[in-house]
């Protein structure tokens, strides 16, 4: 893993020992020698991780660390901070200040090593969340992990010692979170397949059993993938806490636990676990609107051409059973809009789609096809019985008045139907679409207001259906 990291400390000595170390792990390193310089190079340099000393002349590393939270530009990057200092009071205010991690000199290489690489993978998870949710057209106003009032929190416990469960139960509750107590990993497991929670906080030692091994359960089922991990462990612990880091472990805390510093890592879980959830809602939101039409709610055509290409596909190992195409349009739609508006006729294709909807299976996938005219792929469908679920669709439709807007009077709206089906694993999606739009077309030829299967017709592709 390389990445770029910023050195910001007023001793060139220093910098040049974390240098040399950092550069020998083959990351790329940047420095500045106060404050206000490396605030302007981590909006210049953009680095994926900053290594900021606290004991800095003018500008302190606290304050330097809250700067580069409210700065829209930085704010998103990871934050270790390094110091002398060892009173606990110190690592809580760094903390609060935004910092992702509080080292004390003289740093153990393994646990900075191991907390870099942390730290820049979570950086590169949500810098391509944030991708994403740019490349959707969604603008970044999301407000920043570190920002607002986490509020209580559901916080799954590991801790095989009960003394020592309850201590911290009462440490966290003291402060308005929500605790569940496991003493086990299989208890704990089941409790995080059955309950959504915001952070487990696990032991390293459960009595026997390992705690890293239990974080890697966690990673390794869908459900509890992305919960923060917080580990607890004694010094003499800390040769295996690279290995923690490795496994996913997003922070830890070294006994015996103060209260105010647990608070703190809690506090900033919390926030980051739920900025990653809105980052994904909104990426998966934004995939949404990219394959909906965003007026009907049906899939677009882009969608069902992938969609119609994979059930096609699948048709090689479905044991021959049937794939049918349907092709629906509305019937002089021209003239509803021009008679009643064409808010008129967009509610008229929103209860259309409404109705197809409720008279369809699940597995069915409805797209609108382009104007008023839309397509229904059904697997699992023979071409005599899709014509039956055609006849039923085109009498729902056409049996019940649509409501005007702004009107007392409703309106009859007929669809005419063309119909097609295949159990052939090469057949082209294209060709198949076109099948059905002929016999759409011989739908519309023959009188309208009814469902006509393609093999029962001979007759060349459509050019128009003029409605």
């Amino acid at each position: 893993m390389t990445a770029r990291i910023l050195v910001v400390d007023d001793l060139a000595p220093n910098v040049r020992v974390l240098e040399a170390k950092l550069s020998a792990e083959y990351f790329d390193v940047i420095s500045a020698n106060s404050g206000p310089e490396g605030i302007k190079k981590a909006e210049s340099e953009v680095p994926d991780l900053i290594i900021l000393d606290v004991m800095m002349p003018g500008m302190d590393g606290f304050e330097t660390c809250r700067q580069l939270r409210q700065n829209p530009k930085t704010r998103h990057i990871p934050v270790v901070m390094l110091t002398a200092l060892t009173e606990v009071q110190d690592r809580v205010r760094g903390l609060e200040a935004g910092a992702d991690d509080f080292l004390s000199k003289p740093v153990n290489d393994v646990a900075l090593f191991a907390r870099v690489r942390s730290l820049i993978r979570l950086k590169m998870l949500m810098d391509e969340l944030r991708t994403r949710r740019l490349t959707h057209g969604l603008d970044e106003t999301l407000e920043a992990p570190d920002a607002g009032d986490t509020g209580a929190g559901r916080i799954l416990l590991v801790e095989a010692h009960e003394h020592s469960a309850k201590r911290l139960k009462s440490y966290l509750e003291g402060v308005g979170h929500v605790i569940e107590i496991a003493d086990n990993s299989e208890e704990a497991i089941a409790k995080a397949r059955r309950e959504d929670f915001d952070l487990a906080i696990t032991a390293i030692d459960l009595g026997g059993e390992d705690g890293l091994r239990l974080c890697g359960q966690f990673r390794s089922h869908e459900p509890t993938r992305q919960l923060p991990l917080l580990l607890t462990l004694e010094d003499d612990d800390l040769p295996r806490l690279a290995k923690g880091l490795d496994l996913g472990v997003t922070d830890y805390v070294v006994k015996p636990i103060d209260r105010n510093e647990l608070a703190a890592r809690v506090r900033t879980q919390i926030r980051r676990r739920r900025y990653h959830d809105q980052l994904r809602a909104m990426v998966e939101t934004s995939v949404s609107m990219a394959f909906v039409d965003p007026l009907t709610g049906a899939y677009n055509r882009r969608y069902m051409m992938a969609h119609l290409e994979r059930k096609i596909a699948e048709l090689a190992t479905n044991g021959g059973k049937p794939l049918s195409v349907m092709m629906l349009d509305v019937d002089h739609f021209k003239r509803i809009n021009d008679t009643y508006g064409h808010a008129a006729g967009d509610e008229v294709l929103k209860e259309i789609v409404r109705r197809i909807n409720a008279s369809t299976r699940d597995l069915d996938l409805l797209a609108r096809f382009g104007g008023e005219e839309f397509a229904l792929i059904m697997p699992d469908t023979s071409e005599q019985n899709a014509l039956s679920i055609g006849e039923r669709l085109r009498l729902q439709i056409g049996d019940a008045s649509f409501n005007v807007p702004n009107s007392s009077e409703a309106m009859k709206v007929t669809i005419s139907i063309g119909i097609t089906s295949t159990t052939d694993s090469e057949q082209d999606s294209g060709q198949l679409l076109a099948k059905a739009d002929t016999a759409l077309y011989a739908a519309k030829q023959t009188g309208r207001n009814r469902a006509v299967p393609a093999s029962t017709i001979d007759l060349p592709p459509p050019l128009a259906a003029n409605g």
